[in-house]
């Protein structure tokens, strides 16, 4: 019989191994505090499969040595006299007419010259895993982004020709923008021209009253527009990161406006913003307390009625979730659903995926579990990350430089108006949605069990934004593939927040694709559904209005309003 080990290995019920997590999720915390969160280990392994394949690829590095050999001989001819630009691709930073004249345009046409190469060195290398492919090629982006001569005010012939204009007047306003910046930052004030656009007095004032308040949400009911409504209530699921009233902006923007308008009641979610109390608030709280609760209210109200239910974002993903555990369990309430932006299948979730892995999670998780919620700072970084030219570079230039504020518009300041997320919740999402894919792979459980996506049969009308960052279009087209559903789907310029914000205009520069897939109907992939889709001047409201009006029945007299706990937009929207 051999003898025992002298040092065996603990087990998991062994109090050194608890002190030990206790350690390293201590030490996570720590890094997380110091690295806003973002993981060193992720970006070095990363860095390391990358140069490591690279080193090991002659036949990548002999292109790469041609094409700087190409670049270079460009960039000479370039220099000569009436000569066509060498790197012509329209690009932003850099169409201002100044930037045609010289030294400026030999510094752009050199930048432009350094992406185009680093843009072929971090893809197309073999071995390389894709997501550190992807994520060595946003950084790569990041650094040049910030190198970019457009940032250095010697270097920008706009900043020179002001400076010089003005005496440096421009400067001494930049620097004011700044301080009253850092200022405002330090003391968790709203930016600069937020007040222009206050909750209840500018945006988020359709007529309505909160119906129901309980620990997660409050429900919003509008008050009617016309004499007859349309039966079947709509019912709007927000996503929890954001505030609910990017539905409800200014009166012209506010698509719950419109809808009333349309002669349909609406009933909006607007979700609590969750501290220290709500840490362990899980998905499971989101359906019972957000979206079954807020059923249950409309149908007390609009009874024997089938709900319009809406999702936006992640409120789509929580919509999809709910109605196809509502499938498994027989529960017919609702009518129809429609998803704006909104993914159920994570497998190619964009740029959003190059801040998910284990490295990345074993940090936010960490901070998570001593603040129990990530910040609303957190996710506004992340998101600046992923549109940093937009969001960062091109207002420092614009605010610090040329002393020039960005005029502030209600889609503006409601972004700036973010919210937390509880520790509980955010996980469970990041891992089993985004990490695991499990919703769409048939493993998410609701209630203990699993449910399938497969098993959503009511109509369905979707929304993909042409430039997403956050839910590309491709990736939420995929419920084509997942469910047999009568599928409306519509592509509409503009991007994740401004391609759903599109309110009817005779003056609209917008356009949509639009094509059903019936019941049960073949199957067609992205592209070719792009072949297929005709194209629409104009928002997608309209078509949208109408769908549901061809699902509704006969118009009737609107429903009773909800005893009011409060107006519209209640209180759970004004916390910070």
């Amino acid at each position: 019989m051999p003898a025992p080990s002298p040092n065996p290995v603990p087990t998991a019920d062994v109090p050194a191994d608890a002190a030990a997590a206790a350690l390293d999720m201590q030490a996570r915390a720590t890094a997380a505090r110091l690295t806003g969160a973002l993981s060193p280990m992720a970006g070095l392994l990363a860095a390391f499969d990358w140069a490591a394949h690279l080193a090991a690829s002659p036949g990548k590095q002999v292109a790469l040595a041609q094409l700087a050999v190409q670049q270079a001989q460009a960039l000479t001819r370039e220099w000569a006299p009436a000569t066509p630009d060498a790197f012509a691709a329209p690009d932003r930073r850099f169409r201002a007419p100044a930037w045609q004249h010289e030294p400026f345009k030999a510094w752009q046409q050199a930048f432009l010259a350094s992406q185009q190469w680093w843009d072929a060195a971090t893809h197309g290398v073999l071995g390389v895993e894709r997501h550190h492919e992807d994520l060595v090629a946003f950084s790569a982006r990041q650094w040049l982004d910030l190198l970019s001569p457009g940032n250095l005010p010697w270097a920008n012939p706009e900043v020179i020709e002001a400076t010089l204009r003005e005496g440096g007047a421009n400067l001494l306003r930049g620097l004011h923008n700044w301080m009253e910046d850092a200022g405002r930052q330090a003391s968790g004030a709203a930016p600069a021209g937020t007040e222009q656009f206050r909750v209840g007095h500018e945006v988020a004032i359709t007529p309505g009253k909160v119906v129901l308040r309980n620990a997660l949400i409050e429900l919003i009911q509008y008050a009617p527009a016309t004499p007859t409504v349309h039966p079947e209530p709509v019912l709007l699921v927000p996503a929890w990161i954001m505030k609910y009233y990017i539905l409800d902006l200014t009166p012209e923007e506010s698509l719950v406006r419109y809808l009333v308008s349309q002669g349909h009641t609406v009933f909006c979610i607007s979700w609590k913003n969750p501290g220290e109390a709500e840490r362990d608030r899980g998905m499971d709280d989101y359906l019972q307390l957000g979206l079954h609760a807020a059923l249950d209210a409309v149908q007390a109200l609009c009874p024997r009625r089938k709900v319009h239910a809406a999702g936006y974002c992640l409120g789509g993903t929580l919509l999809a979730i709910g109605a196809a555990a509502m499938a498994r369990d027989g529960d017919d309430r609702l009518a129809s659903t429609t998803y704006f932006a909104a993914q159920t299948d994570f497998s190619e979730p964009g740029e959003l995926g190059l801040f998910i892995d284990e490295s990345q999670l074993s940090l936010l998780e960490a901070q998570m579990r001593q603040k129990g919620y990530l910040t609303a700072q957190q996710m506004a970084g992340a998101f600046s990350m992923l549109r940093s030219y937009d969001l960062l570079w091109s207002r420092m230039v614009g605010d610090y430089l040329l002393g020039h504020r960005a005029p502030m518009n209600a889609l503006m300041a409601w972004n700036a108006d973010a919210t937390r997320m509880p520790a509980r919740m955010h996980s469970e999402y990041l891992r089993r949605l985004f990490l695991d894919d499990d919703l769409s792979e048939g493993r998410f459980p609701v209630g203990g069990r699993p449910i399938s996506l497969g098993s959503l049969r009511l109509p369905t009308f979707m929304v993909g934004t042409v430039t997403d960052h956050v839910a590309p279009w491709r990736s939420v087209h995929k419920l084509h593939f997942l469910c047999p559903a009568e599928i409306t789907f519509a592509l509409t310029t503009g991007g994740h927040n401004a391609g759903i914000v599109n309110p009817p205009s005779p003056d609209s520069r917008r356009s949509h694709r639009l094509l059903t897939r019936p019941a049960d109907g073949p199957y067609l992939a992205p592209d070719d559904w792009l072949a297929a889709a005709p194209t629409h001047a104009g928002s997608w409201w309209p078509a949208w209005q109408q769908w549901l009006a061809a699902r509704s029945g006969a118009p009737v007299k609107p429903p009773r309003m909800g005893t009011g706990l409060a107006d519209a937009p209640g209180t759970y929207v004004l916390e910070r």
